[in-house]
């Protein structure tokens, strides 16, 4: 057994036993935490193994399903994917020991369910990064939404069931539509080779030789699916809803983890199975991207909702990764694998620290807050970093991958890259507004008072009545300290990433150069 499959198969037996657990929510959050920390350990000696510029797919596992059709359970992964393996692998115990801190689960709802569910969301979304069979990544594609529609629609807010139905509906509908595609592909495989097969080596040569006509219908398939989940506008109007519904730390995963199934599918399916297809349509997608970056931008400016912030924020920040994908340059396409890793580090911790700053206000409204840095100033803090990081300041992690998409994107694609420029402007708009408007001004209370009267908490009756607001417990200080130190890290160290995924990305442009 495979340590890739070891990590895939880890979190469903500790959601199990945590299941077994619920009837006691300390033993059962223990026991997640303890399973997802485990898995995190196990990602230091698959990241340490994993040999750049050795095979395109390592770690690689294969069992028959369904003979008959070519159809095998087989993973493997690449640069690409254990980036975001990686990622998933840091979230979920933050998440999990996060979740006192920043959500409030429903009345009759045992935090065992909850974080076995989280457990089963973590699995199912490494295994649909590790997939190297076409029919496998679509089941799996397709039973992810399952454990995220019963987070969202069990825990999350008011509106969580007409948000968890538009969720599930857009990427199941998406999927059915990639499924058709990837049929096709396998009939293709059929008539050339003799035999079906969904395996994706196999189809990426067969289907690569295929004329344009045919390229862009399959092409469309798959990439209608993968624009919905990452979400490209004008397919993006499920996201504010389930980011908004969602409970914080599902937001986490949703934002910082599941969409990026979208833009990993551009780069594992669309480009390499169909790569004239896709410079074919290259205008069509970067017009859309582009696109994305200021409509998120100038939305994420004006929102009054705390957590449809961040999803407005993601729609503009993936329209970046969306831009350099479709650039067809090694910079560029590099820059927005980055981007997809630093972007879970900068958005995932400034959801947590916007969950911290509505779990002492009791609203997502931001007009409910202010002056809140007087008060909390360590919160206030780190609010900032995440900021920064949001924003792409030099020295930050997200500023390299941002300043690479752009760099080599100007190269083939100028037009579109100085409209999308117009993002960075506004992104330093909208995430300094939003932390003027929170923690400086005035303290939106009666008065400035401590625990029985010394300093440190504030009476602020606008944000909850009669509620004492704290700053951060040692508890959430140590939640959000590994993405500070990641955020600051990556900022002035870059290399171990950007030499892990560089060669992967390198075999991607090969692949559309062979196809032309």
């Amino acid at each position: 057994m495979t340590l890739l499959l070891v990590l895939i198969l880890l979190p469903l037996a500790g959601a199990i036993a945590v299941t077994a657990l619920r009837s006691n929510d300390r033993v059962a959050t223990l026991t997640a935490l303890g399973v997802s920390v485990v898995e995190l350990l196990l990602i230091i000696p698959l990241w340490l193994g994993y040999e750049p510029r050795g095979e395109r797919i390592q770690q690689a596992s294969s069992m028959d399903w369904i003979p008959n059709f070519g159809i095998h359970i087989s993973f493997g992964m690449d640069g690409i994917a254990l980036v975001m393996i990686a990622v998933i692998a840091l979230l979920v115990p933050l998440i999990i020991g996060g979740t006192a801190a920043v959500d409030k689960l429903p009345k009759g709802r045992s935090a065992g369910g909850y974080f076995a569910l989280i457990l089963v969301q973590q699995s199912l979304t490494i295994a649909v990064f590790a997939a190297t069979d076409v029919f496998l990544f679509y089941v799996l594609f397709e039973i992810m939404l399952i454990p995220m529609y019963f987070l969202i629609g069990g825990y999350g807010g008011p509106n969580r069931q007409y948000a968890a139905v538009k969720f599930f509906l857009y990427s199941f509908l998406g999927g059915l539509i990639m499924l058709a595609s990837a049929i096709g592909a396998y009939s293709m495989a059929s008539d050339e080779l003799g035999q079906g097969t969904f395996d994706w080596a196999t189809l990426v040569s067969v289907v690569r030789d295929a004329p344009t006509g045919t390229q862009i219908w399959l092409f469309l398939g798959f990439f209608l699916a993968f624009a919905i989940k990452a979400p490209l506008v004008p397919l993006h109007t499920w996201l504010p809803d389930a980011a908004g519904q969602a409970p914080i730390g599902v937001a986490v995963l949703l934002v910082g983890v599941l969409d990026k199934v979208g833009t990993f599918g551009f780069l594992r399916y669309c480009i390499p199975m169909f790569p004239d297809a896709s410079q074919a349509l290259a205008p069509l997608v970067l017009t859309l991207a582009v696109a994305g970056v200021v409509y998120g931008s100038m939305l994420a400016a004006g929102q009054s909702d705390l957590k449809r912030f961040i999803a407005y924020v993601s729609i503009a920040h993936f329209g970046f990764i969306a831009l350099g994908i479709f650039a067809f340059t090694e910079q560029a396409q590099v820059g927005s694998v980055s981007y997809m890793l630093n972007h879970s580090l900068a958005t995932g911790m400034l959801i947590l620290v916007i969950g911290m700053v509505i779990a002492r206000g009791g609203s997502t409204r931001i007009a409910d807050y202010g002056g809140m840095a007087k008060v909390t100033p360590v919160l206030g803090g780190l609010f900032f970093v995440a900021g920064l990081s949001t924003l792409s300041l030099p020295g930050t992690n997200s500023f390299i991958s941002e300043f690479l998409v752009l760099l080599g994107s100007f190269e083939t694609r100028p037009v579109y890259t100085i409209v999308a420029t117009l993002g960075l402007v506004l992104a330093a708009a909208y995430v300094l507004w939003l932390y003027q408007r929170i923690f400086q001004g005035p303290v939106r209370g009666d008065a400035l008072v401590g625990a029985g009267g010394g300093p440190g908490t504030a009476v602020a009756p606008e944000v909850g009545a009669k509620k004492s607001i704290r700053d951060l417990s040692k508890v959430e200080i140590g939640v959000l300290a590994p993405m500070v130190v990641l955020i600051i890290g990556l900022g002035f160290y870059p290399k171990p990433v950007l030499d892990t995924i560089t060669p992967s990305v390198e075999a991607t442009m090969s692949a559309v150069q062979e196809g032309n």
